[in-house]
């Protein structure tokens, strides 16, 4: 009999609170497709960065659990309130509180093997389209393949389960402490609103707003670790706040009779608004919390995927390329070991140069941005002793080389020919500056305080530009930089490393032809025991940067998308659940309300309002609610994501316009959140017009 009454009820709930089984089944599939990579991931013994892939899905799991888990005690204290009447009349049946609590239990566990069944059907579907995504990502060909792992399901069970178990023992230890008074009262709790201390509580909302205003302005500005923290923490104080006081003022003023309330129906509006604010105002605080980190994740989840499908393509723009720190190295073995593992079509090795001047250094060390003042004199001029110091530095730190950099014209035109650019000429009294492009703009002056010397060391050349084409400047040929002198200055200059630049032609190359590379490397070096490899350098990128001794393309670029792939896939996996879980909240909040205005809406009919002023209320009503906590997590969350998207744009050379990232997450944030509103919607208004 208790079965049977579980059943039953559950299959009302199940109708009562779709939205929330839906989302259950989205969660638990997204669970075990996202799990699925931690011991199904075929791909990660085809990279070096084997294990990160499975430790940033594990952190990100560690966080959707925690918010699931909230979810779901929300919830089921949230179904418990709504049914308590029903489960008090049970007592005054005599039917045990044991039994009752039984029996609500089974109910919960029901439904949510029903969403757990459904979402581990459609996680398998879910797992193959993530998959098919990487493996397209990386330039590998996937085959459809479903096949199960006792470990992807173990996981996900245990995470779904520990959740509802936790959420269901809360629960019980809850209802044992409430007699048949508390529950027949519990669902009539919040239907009171109560207005104490509103003309005090209302200045809370021009405070909050004043602090998120301070926020805007004084985000960039801080200095240091404990400024952002102690303003984070101050920030988050006002989210809650500012409900707090936006409930109050909205009191005030309609207890002081404000010209906006006599609009239309705005006096109804008002009053229903200001009393679901009050009464979830916690709730619509960690709502708007969750969506400020669901835009965030996306917008940085979506700032490297822009790397990857535009900087990332051309920054390694050879098939094959080798350093040497030896001037005299042939690259003998280096050619054996290509021609073993393809089919080059050409051979190119040439020297970049130095005349043991630091001059470029200095100017590059005290003119980008990335380094600010930190190498200048009071009176702006280089600090020569601090910059000479800084490139001596032997370790990971030091980016450029400890001398200026030079290359032969006719190196660099050759070299140009082999990635398809076209030839550039300058006159034998001029040179070039050759840069990657993200530093293209802050390097324009750089012409009017460089003196190079001609061969006889008695002229001086002008520049005759600066080119920003990809050329391979991450420690190949030169460290962000490289100057193009005509051949005959050179003859002043002595070889500073040795480079092989190798056209594959079109062969396939050998995923593993970087790493038997490495492996000679690492065997030349143990052979005659130097440190040569040491003097590379490898650049200023200092957000997303990839810098080594053999590069080969087909190799590299995938490797850096896996590794990239590795913090796009968790944060997008964190958005989409953080949005889905608090968008059902909302959604759940309305549709259980709504059997409560179906008299309130008879009135308004009684009143005169047709059915399609109804409609428009009712919509009005939603769109209120829908917007409040989306709104303000767009204005919190929007100064920080231009603030890392300018920071990004500048480092990384990314060809797009730094707000972009914020409004692509926000349309992606908002396409889900349409269809939460429009489900609500519909549910809302057939709720309201039932047995009109």
């Amino acid at each position: 009999m208790l079965n049977k009454l579980a059943f039953r009820n559950m299959k009302r709930s199940a109708r009562d609170y779709l939205v929330y089984i839906l989302t259950m089944t989205v969660v638990t599939a997204l669970m075990y497709a996202f799990s699925s990579l931690i011991f199904q991931n075929g791909l990660s013994v085809h990279f070096e960065v084997e294990g990160v892939m499975e430790m940033m899905i594990g952190l990100a799991t560690v966080f959707i659990v925690l918010i699931v888990a909230w979810l779901i005690n929300y919830m089921v204290r949230f179904m418990l309130e709504k049914r308590s009447g029903e489960f008090g009349i049970y007592l005054l049946l005599g039917i045990k509180k044991k039994t009752v609590s039984k029996l609500y239990i089974r109910e919960n566990i029901l439904l949510g093997g029903a969403a757990f069944f459904f979402g581990l059907i459609f996680g398998v579907l879910l797992q193959q389209v993530l998959l098919s995504i990487m493996y397209s990502m990386v330039r590998m060909e996937y085959h459809l393949h479903i096949a199960f792992h006792a470990g992807t399901i173990r996981m996900t069970v245990f995470c779904y389960t520990g959740c509802y178990l936790i959420a269901l023992l809360r629960c019980r230890r809850k209802f044992k402490k409430m007699n048949i008074h508390a529950l027949m009262n519990a669902n009539r709790q919040n239907e009171e609103v109560r207005e104490k201390h509103e003309g005090l509580k209302k200045l809370l909302f021009p405070l909050s707003i004043f602090f998120i205003f301070l926020f805007w302005t004084a985000f960039g500005k801080l200095s240091n670790t404990g400024e952002i923290f102690l303003f984070l923490i101050g920030l988050v104080l006002t989210i809650y706040l500012f409900y707090m006081g936006l409930s109050a003022w909205i009191m005030c003023y309609v207890r002081k009779k404000g010209k906006g309330i006599y609009k239309g129906q705005n006096l109804f509006l008002f009053r229903q608004f200001a009393a679901k604010v009050r009464t979830m105002q916690f709730t619509m605080g960690t709502l708007t919390a969750l969506f400020t980190l669901a835009l965030m994740g996306a917008s940085i989840a979506l700032m490297f995927s822009e790397y990857e499908n535009t900087v990332l393509e051309g920054k390694y723009p050879f098939d094959v390329q080798v350093f040497s720190g030896n001037v005299e190295d042939d690259f003998a073995d280096e050619k054996a070991v290509i021609d073993e593992n393809g089919t080059p079509s050409e051979y190119y090795s040439y020297h970049i140069y130095t005349d043991r001047d630091n001059q470029v250094n200095a100017w590059i060390l005290t003119h980008l941005n990335a380094w600010g003042t930190m190498y200048r004199n009071e009176d702006g001029t280089p600090n020569m002793p601090e910059i000479e110091a800084f490139l001596q530095e032997d370790d990971v730190y030091c980016v450029y080389y400890p001398y200026d950099t030079y290359m032969g014209m006719s190196d660099y035109n050759h070299l140009r020919k082999m990635i398809g650019y076209e030839e550039i000429n300058i006159n034998p009294d001029e040179y070039l500056v050759q840069i990657k492009p993200r530093l293209y703009k802050e390097v324009q002056e750089i012409g009017n305080d460089l003196r190079i010397t001609d061969a006889s060391g008695q002229g001086v050349l002008s520049c005759a530009g600066v080119v920003s084409d990809y050329f391979s400047q991450d420690g190949h040929n030169g460290a962000d930089y490289v100057i193009v002198v005509p051949d005959a200055i050179l003859e002043r200059m002595v070889p500073f490393y040795s480079e092989l630049v190798v056209d594959m032609g079109e062969g396939k190359i050998p995923v593993d032809l970087q790493q038997k590379l490495e492996d000679l490397t690492e065997e030349e070096d143990a052979d005659v025991n130097d440190e040569e490899d040491d003097f590379h350098r490898g650049g200023s990128d200092n957000i997303i940067g990839y810098s080594a001794i053999n590069l080969v393309r087909e190799n590299l670029i995938p490797e850096v998308k896996y590794v990239l792939g590795t913090f796009i896939i968790p944060l997008f996996y964190i958005g989409l659940v953080f949005v889905s879980v608090a968008v059902t909240v909302l959604s759940v909040q309305q549709l259980s309300d709504s059997a409560k205005y179906r008299f309130r809406y008879d009135v308004l009919v009684k009143l005169g309002l047709c059915r399609r002023q109804i409609h428009q209320l009712i919509l009005k009503q939603l769109t209120a609610y829908y917007l409040c906590p989306a709104v303000l997590a767009m204005v919190i969350s929007g100064k920080m994501i231009l603030f890392v998207s300018k920071l990004f744009v500048r480092e990384t050379g990314v060809p797009t316009f730094m707000g972009s990232f914020f409004l692509k997450s926000v349309v992606l944030f908002f396409g889900i959140y349409l269809v939460y509103f429009i489900v609500t919607y519909v549910g809302f208004r057939r709720n309201v017009e039932e047995k009109r």
